[in-house]
């Protein structure tokens, strides 16, 4: 699958066009709308299903210096305002200050990030490693692993500082019984 035809696809959940396009309003530094959305969309156009199957939440990443909670917590509050009227429920999070809460919350160890790049790259498959946003008039799509297991609906584990066979465990079972069709690589 191109990148053309991923973003085509990705594309028809008239809610990712609606985050993108009010990301890019907004103007939130580094900004993308990132993962299963995206992902599971194509999932969905490719298993004739209804284009919000099985789709959780809408993760939306942005890089701001500000690592205080204020400074996340106003953007939150604003962009939950702006795009409330959507109705599913999206996720926003800085990513300069995911290394303050992760270990935490997860006992894993979070390097701290550099770009809402490098969030995307530590997503637990690989195959959800994709991150879209507008780019003038057309769309900028960040996908290190490309669009092939996607096309093909397979998950990956994507090995990393912050690896979890558990979660990943977790996660690849709810996929599997929303999308039967899904074939698991096991993590090792």
């Amino acid at each position: 699958m191109s990148r053309d035809e991923f973003l085509a696809l990705a594309l028809r959940n008239p809610v990712n066009v609606a985050l993108i396009d009010e990301l890019a309003r907004l103007d939130l530094p580094d900004a993308w709308l990132v993962s299963g959305c995206l992902v599971q969309t194509v999932w969905n156009v490719l298993t004739g299903r209804a284009l919000d199957h099985g789709i959780a939440d809408y993760d939306v990443f942005y890089f701001d210096p500000d690592t205080s909670w204020e400074a996340e917590d106003a953007v939150i509050r604003k962009v939950q305002a702006r795009v409330a009227h959507l109705g599913p429920k999206v996720e926003i999070r800085n990513q300069a200050r995911v290394h303050l809460w992760y270990p935490a919350k997860h006992g894993l160890p979070y390097p701290p990030l550099q770009s809402s790049r490098e969030g995307i790259d530590r997503f637990l498959t690989q195959n959800t490693e994709i991150g879209v946003r507008r780019a003038g008039a057309g769309y900028e799509v960040y996908a290190p692993h490309g669009f092939d297991d996607v096309a093909r609906l397979i998950a990956r584990p994507n090995p990393g500082p912050n690896f979890s066979a558990a979660n990943y465990a977790v996660k690849t079972a709810r996929w599997k019984a929303l999308w039967p069709e899904l074939t698991v690589i096991a993590a090792e």
